[in-house]
């Protein structure tokens, strides 16, 4: 969990965000986010785009667990259920992998763990530098 800690905390937008990792293992990641005024859009609702982020940085932060630095080639979100207060939880989890691809589930849940949005992505491994 040190280098995913690590790797998280060189994300300056996240920080931002308040984005918190609670847990991360090979493959999957556990972030929380405590909604506040910043986090609202003009519907009083969760920004769709902070739900967004905080799906993706899962999904990051769970991509690169492996030690191989990974990037994003395709995402994609659904949203489920409006949030407006309280604390976002993403979960995020590998699903299938090979040397060069990982594809990644994240669900982001509220308090009461109601779906808020399902994202995938499929991330690209780069080789490593000799």
């Amino acid at each position: 969990m040190d280098d995913a800690e690590t790797f998280l905390d060189a994300d300056p937008f996240s920080r931002e965000l308040g984005i918190r990792l609670i847990t991360a293992s090979p493959g999957e990641a556990v972030l929380h986010l405590d909604i506040t005024n910043k986090h609202l859009n003009s519907h009083g609702t969760v920004h769709g785009g902070v739900i967004f982020s905080l799906a993706d940085v899962a999904f990051a932060v769970a991509s690169n667990t492996s030690g191989i630095p990974a990037v994003a080639i395709n995402t994609n979100i659904t949203y489920m259920k409006a949030a407006t207060s309280g604390t976002l939880v993403a979960e995020a989890k590998e699903f299938s992998s090979n040397p060069k691809l990982g594809s990644y589930v994240v669900e982001v849940y509220d308090q009461e763990r109601k779906k808020i949005a399902v994202f995938q992505g499929l991330a690209y491994r780069r080789s490593p530098r000799r």
